[in-house]
């Protein structure tokens, strides 16, 4: 079994570069799929996430080559066959599969999307979508037969405004007759990406990024280039690491407004940084306020930085509240926390957050990706050695964590046990 040790206490200087979103390119990657020809996308992270794409792909007849963040993949010999449970539920993001084939053969078989294990995360949006462009769909103990004879633009208003539904909606509409539009859309930068890697290969999409996206179908998508966009949440993580114990720590290769939620809690907390062009520099700071943190959908402060914060939070001075909106059961992460000395008490979907003066390393658990990264934050401030096991999840979302942090002067490495 692999495990993360971390010695803590140790001051972190120099860069970080980041790399591709990994929300992004688990998204660009199966909506290649739409494409007629050849599709190369640019700054792919190297996540686990990405070689279970990749093994779909790859099982569907696609050729793939990955090399220097670069992607190349080659549909020619594609064929449109049932995904299996063995490949689906390795990742959430699988169901973008879903999508793309509905898409482009209007028909699709497979099984329901795996992925971290934080509460409810119902594709009934995603399956509105589907129906309201004209698709049918059955499930059979856990298996998915989703068909459609013509897809017809629509309306689609969304009960909740899911990245999920936004973009599987964007991938079925760009082949359907006529005009969709997606009311209530998500407005994440992911969702900016994948409509204009959409246009370039043919699409016309307007709206992304706003709460009302617009796409006329069109009936064949060429070969293009795409570039994934800064990932801001392992931007948005690393800053918190800089927070906890960065001596002008540098984070490269960001764009600033994607994570201007945190930074701005971050000057609110009484912390200095230096915001460039693309990048940040960032210093610890021993005395800190608290603050009251509320996650919501783009602009929003996002749910995938929450869990990473509420290391951050929990050594500053007073009591701080952070309140879970997107999901249910995303403090898995508390009771490990409150082993290692913070004070946190759990009511609901809100946390209270008593500020202590320091954490004391343990053995802890990634219970889910994100969750991991706060046990890793933790693991850079504890006085002591930190031990985290059930690693995989962390692997899967942050690309060459070990490197990247040991570069800038932590004691990680990843061990076997």
């Amino acid at each position: 079994m692999r495990k993360i040790r971390i010695n803590g206490g140790k001051e972190l200087t120099g860069t970080i570069h980041i790399g591709g979103a990994k929300n992004s390119a688990v998204a660009l990657v199966p909506a290649s799929l739409l494409s007629d020809g050849i599709v190369t996308i640019d700054n792919i992270p190297n996540i686990s996430d990405i070689e279970a794409l990749q093994e779909i792909l790859e099982f569907l007849g696609a050729k793939v080559t990955i090399e220097n963040g670069q992607m190349i993949i080659d549909h020619t010999n594609l064929e449109n066959k049932e995904i299996p449970e063995s490949k689906s539920t390795k990742l959430r993001a699988s169901y973008y599969f879903m999508s793309a084939l509905l898409g482009k053969y209007k028909h699709v078989e497979m099984y329901f999307p795996g992925g971290c294990s934080i509460g409810a995360r119902p594709i009934d949006q995603t399956l509105k979508g589907f129906r309201t462009l004209g698709a049918t769909v059955e499930e059979y103990d856990n298996k998915f037969i989703i068909s459609a004879s013509e897809l017809i633009g629509g309306h689609v208003y969304l009960d909740m405004p899911s990245v999920g539904a936004t973009i599987n909606t964007m991938l079925v509409a760009v082949k359907a007759k006529g005009e969709t539009i997606i009311d209530n859309a998500a407005k994440e930068p992911e969702i900016v990406n994948v409509a204009t890697f959409l246009n370039n290969m043919g699409a016309k999409i307007t709206g992304a990024g706003t709460s009302e996206i617009r796409i006329v179908g069109v009936e064949h998508l060429d070969s293009c280039f795409a570039e994934v966009i800064p990932d801001r949440i392992e931007a948005g993580t690393y800053l918190i690491a800089g927070a906890l114990m960065g001596n002008n720590l540098k984070i490269d290769n960001i764009i600033p407004e994607h994570i201007e939620s945190l930074t701005s809690k971050m000057i609110e907390m009484g912390l200095d940084l230096k915001i460039g062009v693309d990048n940040i520099v960032i210093s610890k700071s021993d005395d800190l306020k608290p603050v009251n943190i509320k996650t919501l959908g783009y602009p929003g402060f996002a749910t995938d930085l929450q869990q990473p914060v509420t290391t951050l939070l929990a050594v500053c001075d007073g009591v701080s509240t952070l309140e879970e909106t997107i999901y249910e059961n995303r403090f898995k992460n508390v009771p490990y926390l409150n082993d290692m000395g913070a004070n946190i008490e759990i009511d609901g979907r809100k946390i209270y957050i008593t500020g202590v003066k320091e954490l004391i390393g343990k053995e802890v658990a990634a219970t889910d990706l994100r969750a991991g990264a706060c046990m890793v934050l933790a693991g850079l401030k504890a006085k002591g050695t930190t031990v985290i096991s059930d690693v995989e999840h962390i692997l899967r979302g942050y690309e060459n964590i070990i490197d990247k942090l040991t570069a800038v002067g932590a004691e990680i490495e990843l061990i076997e046990e």
